[in-house]
């Protein structure tokens, strides 16, 4: 989403209001500096070399002292979500995005002074739940950090929230976003009624998730809430951004897709396993 001008040759891009002062500059990005900046920089730098090009080319810093990045082109849903966002192939486009991202990322040794966001900071890492090594994730798949193209899935940006995970707790927060692991009473008006254990097995085989991920998928998301819930609460009490989102409703969003991911494990991880 964009705004009028603030000076000459800077176009402001308002997202999701976490983080102001992002600018468009021609083909570039501009945005304040944060702590981990250059640990994110570092990592997209990988990615590309890699050959992952869907994600914002890191390109320094300019004379006011801001990172610049490149401009990532196409469009960014917004709520309320389009009916298009629901379907299928947006879901597959999405899980395959995911797979090549996590591949990029694999083998990647972070500097040794790396410095991670998060909402709170939490202490680093998560269990391998699946047996796999942690790569760095994006963590944070919602709406407004994935790139439509054609109105498919074709990019990502907003990479603040990356950091050391597991492929199946990456997958578990997109999933989050996108299945959705939610209770229904939260769901995008798109995404009301949709068969979710059908979507995430979906996901699943766009992806190519082993038989030991799908079993560690439901777990993973779990705890992954239950996370949320925790660093949301703890935000709440010393950012006013975060307040406003605990008060308008993550307080009682979160608790409900705890439970309904609780109640749904085991239909969900059948399905995901039906035929393996």
């Amino acid at each position: 989403m964009t705004g009028p001008p603030t000076s000459p040759g800077e176009e402001p891009l308002f997202g999701d209001g976490v983080t102001e002062g992002i600018v468009r500059v021609g083909d570039t990005v501009r945005r304040p500096v944060r702590p981990f900046t250059a640990t994110i920089h570092a990592y997209l730098a990988h990615l590309r070399a890699a050959g992952f090009h869907d994600a914002p080319e890191p390109l320094g810093f300019d004379e006011q002292g801001r990172e610049v990045l490149s401009f990532v082109p196409g469009d960014v849903p917004r709520e309320p979500l389009p009916a298009g966002t629901a379907g299928d192939e947006v879901l597959v486009a999405l899980a395959r995005l995911v797979r090549r991202l996590h591949d990029a990322a694999e083998g990647w040794e972070p500097p040794p002074d790396a410095v991670w966001g998060g909402i709170p900071p939490a202490p680093g890492g998560v269990p391998a739940a699946d047996g796999k090594a942690l790569i760095v994730g994006h963590r944070d798949y919602c709406p407004g950090n994935v790139v439509f193209r054609d109105g498919l899935p074709a990019a990502l940006i907003d990479f603040d929230l990356a950091k050391p995970t597991t492929r199946v707790t990456d997958i578990a927060n997109a999933l989050y976003y996108w299945a959705p692991l939610t209770d229904p009473a939260d769901r995008p008006p798109a995404f009301a009624g949709l068969d979710v254990p059908r979507r995430v097995a979906l996901f699943a085989d766009g992806y190519g998730m082993s038989t030991r991920q799908r079993q560690a998928l439901m777990p993973a998301a779990k705890a992954m809430v239950a996370r949320f819930h925790t660093g949301m609460r703890a935000a709440a009490e010393v950012d006013p951004v975060f307040a406003r989102y605990w008060a308008e409703g993550a307080k009682d969003r979160l608790p409900r897709a705890h439970a309904w991911i609780r109640d749904h494990a085991t239909e969900v991880t059948a399905r995901l396993l039906d035929g393996r």
